[in-house]
């Protein structure tokens, strides 16, 4: 039960940044960056997106998920400060909707750091990996600390 919840919550923190990272190789969306004053919209949303899709499945898969996380992070904090910037805005329900982004992307920045702090050990390829390198049968309990 404990690995198929940590698949399932890894899929669910990512899906988003599986979504956002596709539409970022999208034409509207980079006219809709362009259009908020992203400095060079062509190239860096395209690159914000891959970001974004090589962070989704490194948590996703866990391999290398604190560098994913950290890739997320990457992703998050320009995004948060340039397209969420609720501070600006006048009309009430414009104000409220970046406010909730705003405060969506933080919490989501939290549970990134808490993947860069602590990694990701149940179900992940990287366990498959270390198990395969140093000839653990899958009966004996492995922790990457063991590596």
């Amino acid at each position: 039960m404990k690995t198929i919840t940590s698949l399932t919550s890894r899929i669910l923190f990512s899906l988003l940044f599986l979504v956002s990272g596709v539409s970022h190789f999208s034409a509207p969306t980079i006219a809709y960056a362009s259009s908020q004053g992203v400095p060079l919209a062509e190239l860096m949303v395209p690159f914000s997106g891959a970001m974004a899709l090589a962070g989704a499945l490194s948590i996703i898969l866990g391999y290398k998920a604190r560098l994913g996380a950290l890739l997320i992070i990457m992703f998050l904090v320009p995004i948060t400060f340039t397209m969420h910037q609720f501070w600006v805005e006048t009309d009430p329900m414009a104000y409220q909707m970046q406010f909730i982004m705003f405060l969506k992307n933080l919490s989501i920045l939290g549970g990134a750091i808490q993947i860069v702090l602590t990694g990701i050990k149940e179900s992940s390829l990287d366990q498959v990996l270390a198990r395969r390198k140093h000839g653990l049968d899958k009966n004996r309990v492995f922790t990457p600390a063991q590596s």
